[in-house]
């Protein structure tokens, strides 16, 4: 039954006890008088000043009532329309939305816990994958649209010129240098180009190319001298000879390539910061990641490429991307299962974020509500809070009705008991 159905039928349910009150009203007023008809016309008496004053009550709150002197009083949700919608966005930000409530929440829930209780269950992560598909599926068509790769093509552009590349190569070099960052990135170097000439790979190479460089430069040489030993012999001179140098750069902190190194970076930065050759340099980069026909073409192609065998596997039923985002959710809800510190962390992190959040979420709603309440127009806002309420409202006149009933009965009681307290004592 729809809501203006079961309104109706309230309200014809509360007139109809005041029909039948004031039906008895009428008949003990034609009856002979006694106890019993008095009594019963004093209880249908009050039960119909309880009927109406609860219709007054409940009709006022929706609808102006014509009396004069009280009709100022009526109409009160009407009336009030801003005000109830400042006070419901009070509310809501003072019950639902401060920081505090939000904490305290979390920390009885334990939301890290339970995403890793929801991801841990493949069904949930097949589910999360068929959504992700759909978004980037989404996403795809979005970018589809020629409008759209224009406007994304300018503002890529619009990025390209803001930066600074020169200004920006040297900030970030500077920032990689500080504390002698580079030179711990200089030994990892060090340490990786070591690794590589110690592998039995890199020497066969080094004594191939001194063999063919013997064979290449001095052909008759190479007939009379051993070149298989030369380069092999070659191959482990040069990876020792190169592994000694580099060893004495790691061991010796002021070794002198380690200062060329330093003089060389600081120039660099030096140069990409105040040098105004670098500067026109960088600036032809930049114009030509904009304007180079052959670049972006390629650029174009590889991403034609990748959007086609996106949209190629997402309509597939044993699409990769379906199945790899669904094991990446199934991992991140078992790793964070099994790693308490990593839900107390993911825990504190939520937390911090709703102390910061909460005040600017909490003002943006509570002024949405209280504006999107202003905003409704005042007759169809008093009909939809009756339509959803005004059906329990109409108790209310049914409950007026039988508590004005049984008062009137116990006021008629009450004004015989001194006649009856009379008698007995004349008896």
């Amino acid at each position: 039954m729809d809501k203006e159905a079961e309104l109706r039928r309230a309200k014809r349910r509360a007139v109809g006890w005041l029909v039948v009150a004031a039906v008895l009203f009428v008949g003990m007023l034609l009856a002979p008088h006694n106890v019993w008809t008095l009594g019963i016309k004093a209880m249908a008496e009050a039960a119909m000043v309880g009927a109406l004053a609860d219709w007054f009550a409940v009709a006022a709150l929706f609808r102006r009532i014509p009396i004069p002197f009280i009709s100022r009083h009526t109409a009160i949700i009407p009336r009030n329309k801003d005000r109830i919608g400042d006070n419901l966005a009070a509310f809501v930000q003072e019950k639902f939305l401060d920081a505090s409530s939000i904490v305290s929440l979390i920390r009885k829930h334990d939301p890290a816990q339970l995403i890793a209780d929801w991801l841990s269950d493949a069904k949930n992560t097949e589910r999360l994958s068929v959504h992700v598909a759909s978004l980037l599926r989404t996403v795809l068509d979005f970018i589809d649209d020629v409008r759209i790769q224009a406007f994304m093509k300018d503002a890529i552009h619009a990025a390209i010129d803001k930066i600074d590349l020169s200004q920006s190569a040297g900030t970030i070099l500077d920032g990689l240098t500080k504390d002698g960052r580079h030179q711990e990135l200089l030994d990892q170097s060090i340490a990786q180009l070591t690794a590589l000439l110690n592998k039995p790979a890199t020497r066969d190479f080094i004594c191939q190319q001194i063999i063919q460089w013997i064979k290449r430069e001095h052909p008759r040489k190479e007939k009379l001298l051993p070149t298989a030993w030369l380069g092999e012999h070659g191959a482990e001179l040069i990876s020792e000879t190169v592994n000694a140098v580099l060893d004495d750069i790691v061991a010796d902190d002021k070794h002198a390539l380690r200062k060329e190194f330093d003089e060389y970076v600081y120039k660099l930065i030096d140069r990409l910061k105040h040098d105004p050759d670098t500067a026109r340099k960088a600036e032809g980069i930049k114009l030509y990641l904009k304007s180079d026909l052959a670049l972006n073409t390629y650029i174009n192609q590889l991403w034609g490429g990748l959007r086609t065998w996106l949209k190629a596997d997402l309509d597939r039923p044993e699409s990769v991307l379906h199945a790899k985002v669904a094991a990446s959710g199934r991992w991140i809800g078992l790793a964070v299962a099994q790693d308490q510190n990593l839900r107390d962390s993911l825990n504190a992190h939520m937390e911090y974020a709703a102390q910061r959040m909460a005040p600017d979420f909490a003002k943006f709603l509570t002024r949405h509500i209280s504006d999107t309440v202003k905003g409704w127009d005042t007759r169809e806002m008093s009909r939809q809070i009756e339509l959803n309420i005004g059906k329990d409202l109409q108790y209310i006149r049914i409950n007026g009705t039988f508590v004005g009933g049984c008062v009137g009965l116990i006021l008629y009681l009450l004004s015989m008991l001194p006649g009856v307290l009379a008698g007995m004592t004349a008896g």
